[in-house]
């Protein structure tokens, strides 16, 4: 039986029941009749355009759409990526489409896909071939990124004045 289970019949926490469980050395073993892909399916809802719509829980601040599996918490977006691809994603994954926090398979990119479709778009648009460095000397095929709209910029130098950025946030200045 689950801790939640325990805990339902109980009436108490089911924090302590997992306390409990580990000291004894019991496991805990949730019942898990559906596969991830059977239940990210049964949260989602098709609208116009090929989109899903995301029925399930949310994470509380971006409101990114998760669902627990297991002892595990992962995104709508990466199960959704794995059934298109069949592989874990590299980093993260948002829809490419307009459709906000859209989670269906053929919508969804992960970091070095999005990078390679955004570069194919600079090309595609008349862009010139990104530069070797950026202006501080980074190497941009390390850490070179490219926007929405196909123009290049040096991801480490964007991650350095972010992080100055919340230190003048958090100093007042």
């Amino acid at each position: 039986m689950s801790n939640t289970g325990i805990s339902q019949q109980l009436h108490c926490c089911k924090a302590r029941v997992a306390r409990i469980r580990g000291r004894l050395g019991i496991p805990n073993v949730p019942a898990q009749p559906l596969t991830l892909e059977q239940k990210w399916a049964a949260k989602t809802r098709q609208v116009d355009g090929g989109h899903l719509h995301w029925t399930g829980s949310r994470q509380s601040t971006s409101r990114t759409p998760v669902l627990r599996y297991g002892d595990k918490t992962v995104t709508a977006a990466a199960v959704a990526f794995r059934i298109r691809t069949g592989r874990d994603p590299v980093g993260y994954v948002l829809p490419e489409c307009d459709y906000h926090h859209c989670v269906a398979p053929e919508h969804v990119e992960d970091e070095p896909g999005r990078q390679k479709t955004r570069e194919q778009l600079r090309y595609l648009t008349g862009g010139a071939a990104r530069p070797d460095h950026c202006v501080h000397g980074h190497d941009l095929s390390v850490h070179g990124k490219f926007e929405t709209d196909g123009t290049s910029y040096c991801g480490q130098c964007k991650s350095t004045q972010r992080a100055a950025h919340r230190a003048r946030e958090t100093t007042g200045v």
